[in-house]
């Protein structure tokens, strides 16, 4: 098997320490980036849909605040918040390059597009057991646990599988500026240095890492819809 792989992919096969590296910094940037971003994106999304317009605690000028900062994001392309978050990236993590660098970017860009994935799953729950909890004397925050994410599982599953196959693109875009990651391995040896086996290998492990993840994805969202 060893003398297969070394004939197929020879610049890879010198390079296995560097290329387990910068696999292990892709699930670290996915790692970091993702739960601070679900964790963000579960408060914005709430937040979005108990506020709007007949939520249970409407109020218009924190869901315009939060709204239009979320556009906002979510509009600006991701390699310019690379080059314009590098003085918060200092700031927060001591360092505007390498790994550590891009984590802060990353979240940024993440954050609001799972936001509105979770405000798009929130939105699915039946208003009239929203009604039914409140005739039962729930309290917001019950309603918010037991209604809304219980009842929202599926479309939160789907809609974190989304995000973080779409981060996986974030991170390798975010190695072209010199990250790390498999977009770094891939720009630095398959491009710059013309090493075709480099480039087709960190494309066939993204493609395995992202079925991995919509496998799983699938899974959960399939247990939980009823």
């Amino acid at each position: 098997m060893e003398e297969l792989l070394n004939r197929w992919i020879p610049n890879v096969m010198c390079r296995t320490d560097i290329f387990w590296k910068s696999v292990r910094e892709t699930f670290v940037m996915v790692g970091w980036a993702g739960s601070i971003s679900f964790l963000i994106g579960i408060l914005l999304g709430v937040t979005l849909i108990i506020t709007k317009k007949d939520g249970i605690c409407e109020n218009r000028l924190i869901y315009q605040v939060i709204d239009k900062i979320i556009n906002f994001f979510r509009s600006v392309p991701f390699i310019i918040l690379l080059v314009g978050l590098v003085p918060l990236s200092r700031l927060v993590m001591g360092t505007g390059i390498g790994v550590k660098g891009a984590i802060v970017p990353l979240i940024f860009g993440c954050a609001p597009f799972f936001s509105r994935q979770m405000e798009s799953a929130l939105s699915d729950v039946n208003p009239g057991l929203i009604e039914a909890a409140q005739s039962m004397g729930l309290s917001n925050v019950e309603i918010i646990w037991s209604v809304y994410i219980r009842e929202s599982i599926a479309g939160i599953a789907r809609g974190t599988t989304i995000t973080i196959i779409s981060l996986i693109g974030l991170t390798a875009m975010a190695g072209a500026v010199g990250a790390g990651g498999l977009g770094n391995f891939a720009i630095m040896y398959g491009h710059d240095r013309n090493m075709p086996d480099v480039t087709y290998t960190t494309v066939v492990v993204l493609v395995i890492i992202v079925t991995i993840v919509q496998i799983l994805g699938n899974t959960i969202a399939k247990k939980n819809t009823h």
